[in-house]
């Protein structure tokens, strides 16, 4: 990546982990950095401190990101995605969101949702529509994807979105994470079909499957 990378008015970033997706969303924004003194950065941020190895993860990517990146803001936003780009998003700012998966673990799965007790075999979800309906959060989620959606479509300033490509390897055993990698499947295809340029990261190089008309 040692050229300077064209920048779209919106980009999705997928890939497998290290795979190079949050490298590349870092160079973007390096690249618009360094095109204007007026030009701003911000890289909102969706994780959350579940554990001590999340909180020393998170300390990490801060610290190696404060020494690569020293323009750019950082706001940790793990839920309202949707109103953090439309409270940041300018002409002069891009927006790096890193990343989409974790959100989308944020939504259906919160930290403070309760447990259910019920364990009968006939309520767990099966298919990606099951646990969509059946899961109140998921519902949530929903909207929450659709006020994404016409946020990415209404910034004024350009966005690149990260998330991780999960279905290519074996289909998982239990109901609810196969669920779960569907869900992130579907979200996935609605980004790409919204955003002007997606790039599927393998090996530290980009695969362009979309690019501005």
């Amino acid at each position: 990546m040692g050229k300077t990378l064209s920048i779209a008015r919106s980009e999705l970033i997928l890939g497998g982990q290290k795979s190079g997706k949050s490298r590349r969303a870092e160079v973007l924004a390096q690249d618009w950095l360094a095109q204007s003194a007026s030009h701003r950065a911000v890289m909102v941020a969706t994780a959350q401190p579940w554990d001590e190895e999340i909180r020393q993860r998170i300390s990490r990517h801060q610290a190696d990101r404060a020494q690569r990146l020293p323009g750019m803001t950082t706001v940790e936003e793990p839920l309202k995605l949707a109103e953090a780009i439309q409270t940041h998003s300018q002409r002069d700012t891009l927006i790096v969101v890193d990343c989409l998966t974790l959100w989308l673990t944020n939504c259906l799965m919160p930290t403070d949702a309760p447990l259910s007790t019920d364990t009968a075999a006939s309520t767990t979800p099966s298919t990606p529509q099951e646990f969509m309906k059946n899961q109140p959060q998921a519902l949530i989620q929903q909207g929450r994807v659709a006020l994404l959606l016409e946020a990415i479509k209404q910034a004024p300033g350009p966005l690149v979105l990260v998330g991780n490509e999960i279905g290519l390897g074996v289909i998982p055993m239990g109901r609810e994470v196969r669920a779960f990698v569907d869900a992130l499947g579907l979200l996935n295809q609605s980004l790409a079909a919204v955003c002007q340029r997606v790039t599927l990261m393998a090996a530290g190089l980009p695969l362009s499957l979309k690019e501005p008309a």
